[in-house]
């Protein structure tokens, strides 16, 4: 830690990436001010809880399932929204877990992920140039000046509509809809038609007869009722998640208290910039994106920046190498921070480094690329003798079409047909579950 951990401003010194040039600044203080004065959405013990569970991934005795929409919207905020995003995660965490053998430490990319890195600040339409869409947290989706004026009010719509997906989430699973007694019920549309939803029926049956035995022997235990659940968005907008940072009455320590976990991303990790210091000073666990331009001195760096104390769930590193480069660039990263002593879990994100643009203008994503990915995440791993400890992907609950390939093809031509993302593509439910499907594989032969 920084000698004055409490001093929750220093950030504000350095220069801050992403930022949106906000026209009104009376405006945004204003916003800062109402948003310091709102309840947490979250709790620290839940933060310390969370840490605990990386920790043990960290050792290599658990996996992490992170996942969610690319980027949220407000109108996104339903109940059937949440429950759809929910079910995909339970389907998928049950596949890991009964096929993988493996704890499922379950991360949500919800209430929170309203806002968006671009890489370049306008977008030129028909001669029109205009502020690029940051998110729903910053402007407006729709290419007009009105909606693409950044406006701070939109921070606190993004309070309240996680406040509302938390509610939805924690009532979900704590309420029954997350009892294992429920795996058939999970897959009870387009999804059980597909090859992927086949095989989990099959797998759902014996879980089933699992249940039926530890019934008969009186066992019960209070874990399949219910499952941990935690929130986590990439802290981009610095004013939102400094507003949401609360000193905890316990220890006296500042938590971010907008999301159990944050992140930082691969446009904003610059060692000299706002977002690592500002991350130095929360005591979240905490996530770094590490694009394949990262070299094994920036890893150490950012380690003694953000985890100097080597606390076991404190620091995750999130890889995004892309299909091509991940064999050849993780492993320097890997064997330096194995070397170094520093206790680090590993998780892959196989979205980010293999988007490319169809013929019909969609950004899209192959399947099969976000799973060589994967593998070769892996068998780097494997070959190290470190542990592959989770995966972040991007993924709805819908039947859309805006990534290619899976055991129900999507094609390029399809993509037109229900592609709804705002931001980035999103795998739906039938390639989550194939994704899945995979990665258990891997992890039973790693």
């Amino acid at each position: 830690m920084n000698a004055d951990p409490i001093n929750l401003d220093s950030w504000r010194d350095l220069p801050a990436a992403q930022q949106p040039d906000w026209p009104d600044p009376s405006a945004l203080e204003a916003v800062v001010a109402e948003l310091q004065g709102l309840p947490p959405l979250v709790f620290a013990g839940e933060c310390d809880e969370l840490k605990d569970r990386l920790a043990a991934v960290a050792r290599g005795e658990a996996f992490v399932l992170q996942g969610g929409d690319c980027a949220e919207t407000f109108a996104g905020a339903t109940a059937d929204n949440v429950r759809n995003k929910l079910k995909t995660l339970l389907q998928m965490a049950i596949v890991l877990t009964y096929a993988g053998r493996v704890p499922v430490v379950k991360i949500g990319r919800v209430a929170g992920q309203f806002a968006k890195p671009r890489s370049k600040p306008t977008e030129t339409r028909g001669g029109v140039e205009l502020p690029a869409y940051r998110g729903d947290m910053v402007n407006g989706f729709d290419f007009t000046p009105e909606s693409r004026r950044p406006d701070p009010g939109r921070l606190l719509r993004a309070y309240h509509s996680s406040a509302v997906t938390l509610n939805l989430a924690r009532a979900f699973t704590k309420g029954g809809y997350a009892d294992l007694r429920q795996v058939h019920a999970w897959n009870q549309d387009f999804v059980a038609e597909s090859p992927a939803g086949r095989r989990y029926e099959q797998l759902a049956r014996e879980i089933d007869q699992a249940l039926a035995f530890m019934h008969a022997c009186r066992a019960d235990p209070e874990e399949f009722h219910t499952v941990e659940f935690y929130s986590s968005h990439e802290a981009l907008i610095l004013d939102y998640d400094r507003a949401l940072t609360r000193v905890d009455s316990r220890t006296g320590l500042p938590y971010d208290v907008s999301a159990h976990m944050v992140w930082i991303g691969e446009r904003t990790r610059q060692l000299d910039g706002a977002h690592v210091e500002f991350f130095s000073r929360i005591r979240n666990p905490i996530g770094v994106k590490l694009g394949p331009s990262t070299t094994p001195e920036d890893a150490l760096a950012l380690i003694e920046r953000l985890n100097p104390a080597n606390e076991p769930g404190r620091l995750t590193f999130i890889a995004r190498m892309g299909a091509s480069r991940v064999r050849d660039a993780l492993p320097p990263l890997v064997e330096k921070v194995q070397a170094n002593g520093a206790q680090i879990a590993w998780i892959c994100d196989p979205m980010h480094g293999n988007t490319f643009e169809a013929p019909s203008g969609h950004k899209t994503r192959r399947l099969d690329d976000v799973l060589d990915e994967v593998a070769g995440f892996f068998e780097v791993h494997h070959a190290l003798g470190t542990h592959p400890g989770g995966i972040h992907i991007e993924f709805t609950g819908d039947d859309v079409t805006e990534c290619v390939g899976g055991g129900h093809p999507i094609v390029e031509e399809d993509l037109a047909l229900r592609y709804e993302t705002a931001c980035d593509p999103r795998l739906n439910r039938g390639q989550s579950l194939d994704l899945a499907f995979r990665v258990a594989e891997l992890y039973r032969s790693s």
